[in-house]
């Protein structure tokens, strides 16, 4: 008999506005206990002795420095476009503003 019901479902089913059968219903019943088992498993690994961390590995900055570097003119970037007006891309308009 799994901790959760099948009742415990249906009312959640119900908050979430979700309609299920009931095979789902005992299916699911099955897979949240195994869920709320884990998780009570996790529980009881923590100990005193183990500091909070955010990651079990030293991390580093692999990004690289920010630097300056030379990049396109507007008018190499504009070379391959099928349009533009104003040094700008022009695309079709699509929201029907001004």
């Amino acid at each position: 008999m799994p901790g959760i019901t099948r009742e415990e479902v249906a009312h959640l089913a119900r908050l979430a506005r979700l309609e299920l059968t009931d095979e789902e219903l005992d299916h699911f019943a099955g897979q949240l206990d195994d869920i709320i088992g884990a998780v009570a498993r996790v529980a009881d690994v923590a100990t005193e002795d183990v500091p909070p961390t955010s990651h079990p590995l030293p991390l580093t900055n692999v990004m690289r420095p920010d630097e300056v570097r030379p990049g396109l003119t507007a008018r190499q970037a504009l070379s391959g476009a099928p349009a533009q007006e104003q040094q700008r891309f022009k695309v079709p308009q699509i929201l029907g503003e001004e």
